[in-house]
Formats: C-alpha cells, structure tokens, sequence
C-alpha cells in the first residue's frame, strides 16, 4: 500500500490541511493518508496549547466520514520527547515495512529538511511529497535537496492557495468570530464544546 503521512500539531486542523492530503491522494495515486498530530515538536512549542488529547480528537472528528481515504494515528502523541519524523517513519516501517511511505510536506518545510534531525534517513524511508504553493520556489526546494542522499526521489503535486492558518483560527475564536466553513462543522463544534483557545462566544 501506498501511504501518506501527514504531520504536524494541527492546532486545530482546518480544510487547509485536508485538501491538501486530498490532493496528495488523488494526484500521488495513494491509498490512504494518514494525519499524525505532533506531542512535541522539535523546533517550536505548540502555541495555545489545548492539550495534546484534544488536538488528536480534533483530527479523528476532522476526516469524520472520509475514513475511507484518511485515518488518524496517535503514534506520536503517545511517545515521550520530541516527535523527531525520523523515529515515527522507523515505527512505521516497523510496523507494516510492505507499506511505501510518503512524507507530504509544504514546500517552505522541505526547504528546511537539511536542518533536520537525520534528514537522510528521513528520505530513506519515506519518499517526500512536496505540495507545491506560492511562498516557496521550486528552484529553492531542488536546491536544498539535491545535496541530500534520497533528494532526487522527491515528488512534487499541485496545492490550490488556500488563505487559512491555524494561528488565524485561534484568533478568530479568541476574539469570539465564527470559523464555520473554515473547518468541519464537527471540529468548530468539538472546540465550542470545551471553549478551547479562551473563546468568548460562539465559533459557529
């Protein structure tokens, strides 16, 4: 089986993220994608931190009815210290080592991948899909992978502009505004419900 991840602290997930995952499926031939929230990030803490069980709730009730296409996996929430993707590509290819692995990432993080922790191994398990978007060059991604070992293999799909942020949303709900049609009903309603990110009135 052909398998996208899809990581990140997904604070809260929004259609952004899941049209990109959908198009990584549709255009990367996958079958299935599979949305891994971070417990930890290595490189930056998790802002308006509403716990990290919430954020994994949210993203099971974001791909509600798609679970066809997409599931859930708690694999870094559940393991201590940083969520280094080279540790869950390892687990993951523990697990299941017939599956082929697709690391979806945007292009601005793919320019970064050189910084990583083990970035080579990381492309040694996963081959990398890189959503291409404004903001970040192709030259500027073939650039900073082409002096990585696996680079080469790196592939690249469509990604529509989408103007929503996970920043934005937790804004918008601070300050009581509605993220209805920003994010799936069940999600706006799941945040209402536990008054996540101080909201003050109504995210509906």
């Amino acid at each position: 089986m052909r398998i996208g991840i899809l990581g990140g602290t997904f604070n809260p997930p929004h259609l952004g993220h899941l049209i990109c995952a959908q198009e990584a499926y549709l255009q990367l031939g996958l079958d299935r994608v599979t949305l891994i929230p971070a417990r930890i990030p290595p490189h930056k803490p998790v802002e308006d931190e509403p716990g990290a069980q919430h954020r994994l709730e949210l993203c099971r009730l974001a791909i509600q009815g798609d679970e066809q296409r997409f599931d859930v996996s708690d694999l870094e929430i559940g393991r201590d210290g940083p969520s280094y993707t080279v540790d869950t590509l390892e687990a993951l290819n523990s697990s299941a080592p017939d599956h082929e692995l697709f690391l979806i990432v945007g292009g601005d993080i793919a320019a970064g991948l050189p910084d990583w922790h083990q970035a080579e191994r990381v492309l040694s398990l996963a081959t990398l899909a890189v959503a291409k978007r404004r903001g970040t060059s192709r030259a500027a991604v073939d650039e900073a992978l082409g002096a990585l070992r696996g680079g080469e293999r790196t592939r690249f799909f469509r990604m529509p502009r989408i103007a929503i942020s996970s920043t934005m949303l937790r804004e918008r709900v601070r300050v009581g505004e509605s993220i209805r049609y920003y994010v799936p009903d069940a999600v706006a309603g799941y945040i209402a419900q536990h008054r996540l990110y101080a909201g003050v009135g109504s995210v509906q």
